[in-house]
């Protein structure tokens, strides 16, 4: 595996396994600078959101690395107060202005809003439907949430992207998105580095000569599960994109996963979606 090997979403649009999340990156300078430096890189995936407020950043690395459109995946998702049909379509030309594009990659609900989520997924279908954008989703849905979608979507999310690291592994909803062709993306994927000096996943970092969120990337990739940790520091997205000349044992994945405590960095998707 490379920085460009893909999974295959359940329409057929391919998705880079790894990519750079840009939350909390200032507009301007730091975000375009990280940007830039990702892509010199390699990095081809790059996630964003309309909430972030760095879009328009995001939108000049893109323009300034003269890189083909059709080599990058760019994702953007639409924050709690844009959701809603006529309101989504506006939220996603606004979007897709700021980045500067002619089309997205991935466009996903950035959380269920209770009584709005529905609306927001008709508008989403629509988008998809006209070509605007390759693929939808949806992010921070828990199960439940899925089944009262799936009740009356046309088109099947694509992908659900959560918080997901080993202090919060999410067993259920992996599972039951597996289930569903559902690709699972995992958001704060090395948990803001809270608890990188944890003695299995230092005990892991010094046998395969690697750092405890490379251990920790590693183990996402292992579990099919798609990583965009963010970082404005060139060696550390090295760092982050160093996972493919090591494999975790079944039984060193086991240990990573006994390290749940449901501990969440973000809100639950259910205090959020009310």
């Amino acid at each position: 595996m490379s920085l460009t090997d893909t999974t295959g979403l359940n329409n057929g649009v391919s998705m880079p396994w790894v990519g750079l999340g840009v939350y909390k990156m200032e507009s301007g300078d730091e975000v375009v600078h990280a940007v830039r430096s990702a892509l010199d890189l390699g990095y081809r995936h790059l996630d964003t959101a309309s909430f972030y407020d760095n879009e328009e950043g995001v939108g000049q690395a893109i323009k300034e690395s003269d890189l083909p459109r059709e080599e990058l995946f760019i994702t953007t998702k639409v924050w709690n107060d844009e959701q809603g049909y006529e309101e989504t379509l506006e939220a996603f030309d606004r979007s897709l202005r700021k980045l500067g594009l002619d089309y997205l990659d991935l466009y996903l609900i950035h959380w269920p809003i209770e009584g709005m989520y529905k609306a927001t997924w008709k508008a989403l279908e629509q988008l998809y439907k006209q070509g605007k954008v390759k693929a939808i989703g949806v992010s921070n849905f828990m199960t439940h949430h899925l089944d009262d979608l799936l009740k009356d979507a046309e088109v099947k999310p694509m992908v659900n992207q959560i918080e997901f690291h080993p202090e919060l592994y999410q067993e259920e909803i992996v599972d039951y998105c597996k289930q569903r062709d559902i690709q699972v993306e995992a958001w704060s994927p090395i948990g803001r580095g809270t608890y990188l000096d944890n003695p299995i996943l230092q005990d892991l970092a010094q046998k395969y000569k690697k750092t405890s969120a490379q251990i920790i990337l590693r183990w996402d990739l292992q579990h099919g599960i798609v990583t965009i940790p963010k970082s404005t520091r060139k060696v550390r997205q090295q760092e982050n994109a160093d996972l493919f000349d090591f494999e975790l044992t079944a039984d060193e994945m086991g240990k990573i996963n006994s390290l749940n405590k449901n501990n969440r960095l973000g809100p639950h998707p259910d205090e959020m979606g009310k």
